[in-house]
């Protein structure tokens, strides 16, 4: 993970958890800058050599006392890659927070070594920074702290459309409002790093038994929409607004995440227990030599 600083398609997925900082739980609330920074590891390197490294880095940055929390995620479809979300409440406190670095010899000097070991795993990095777009959003909440697994869906306004995204997307959050007000987002615009027009809607989940209950409220969406009728009108005004899209589902990695002390007093999943003496797996073991042949058999 570096410290550097993808995207609703508006999923229909009808439940969920808006993403906030990694802060302390008790103080977290929705960034109004987002950072993603994203690691395109090599094929089977992104198991226990990714840990490795990305669990160095966090303690690089626990030794060094810096300030800002992140969250990495795995990918569970797609290409094998792992993201890392930073959060600040404005770009200058994510620029005072890079000063830390700055001005930390000793953490640069880490954060340098761990940094060339982690390059030999990856194909690729990137970084996008996004400001959170409260009216695009629905019902978003802060804590995230027990989150498990993460769907990011990528979208793409078409040029000169904004207006007809903001209509289409108001027409869903009114859906919502009737169908599944307890449904809920946090969208993002970009700002840095990507197409004009990119955004992401990002929903926390904590157990996968979500996906399903979401899947399943889907059939009181499309009858809030009036059914087919209803719904066809609302699929042309998001296909006018909207050339590309996709989702993407991600699992949270504590070992590749560097967040606050609260976070791990307050939920052991943040503190993953070292792997007992012993533990490997069979096939890791040499296999135990053969007893010699006796004489004559």
């Amino acid at each position: 993970m570096k410290i550097t600083p993808v995207l609703l398609g508006l999923s229909l997925a009808a439940a969920g958890i808006s993403l906030a900082a990694a802060q302390d739980a008790s103080t977290s609330s929705i960034p109004a800058v987002l950072t993603i920074t994203r690691e395109y590891v090599k094929p089977y390197k992104a198991g226990m050599a990714h840990d490795k490294t990305e669990t160095a880095f966090a303690a690089a940055f626990r030794k060094g006392n810096y300030p800002a929390y992140y969250i990495g995620l795995n990918s569970m479809s797609g290409r094998s890659r792992a993201l890392y979300l930073t959060s600040y409440a404005s770009f200058a406190e994510w620029e005072k927070d890079t000063k830390v670095i700055a001005k930390n010899p000793a953490l640069n000097a880490d954060l340098e070594h761990v940094g060339l070991a982690d390059g030999d795993l990856l194909d690729q990095l990137d970084s996008v920074v996004f400001t959170y777009d409260a009216e695009l959003s629905y019902h978003s909440h802060a804590d995230v702290s027990h989150a498990r697994y993460f769907e990011l869906t990528a979208f793409h306004v078409r040029p000169g459309k904004s207006k007809e995204w903001h209509m289409v997307s108001k027409m869903y959050r009114d859906l919502m409002d009737q169908a599944n007000p307890d449904a809920h987002w946090a969208m993002f615009d970009v700002a840095y790093g990507a197409d004009g027009g990119s955004y992401v809607s990002l929903t926390a989940i904590n157990s996968m038994a979500e996906i399903d209950q979401a899947n399943a409220a889907f059939g009181k969406v499309f009858e809030a929409a009036g059914g087919p009728d209803g719904w066809d009108k609302i699929d042309k005004a998001f296909g006018d607004a909207v050339d590309t899209y996709h989702s993407e589902l991600f699992s949270v990695n504590p070992r590749q995440s560097y967040v606050s002390e609260d976070w791990i007093k307050a939920d052991d999943f943040w503190k993953p227990k070292p792997a007992k003496a012993g533990a490997e797996s069979a096939a890791a073991k040499p296999a135990k030599p053969a007893p010699a042949a006796k004489p004559g058999s």
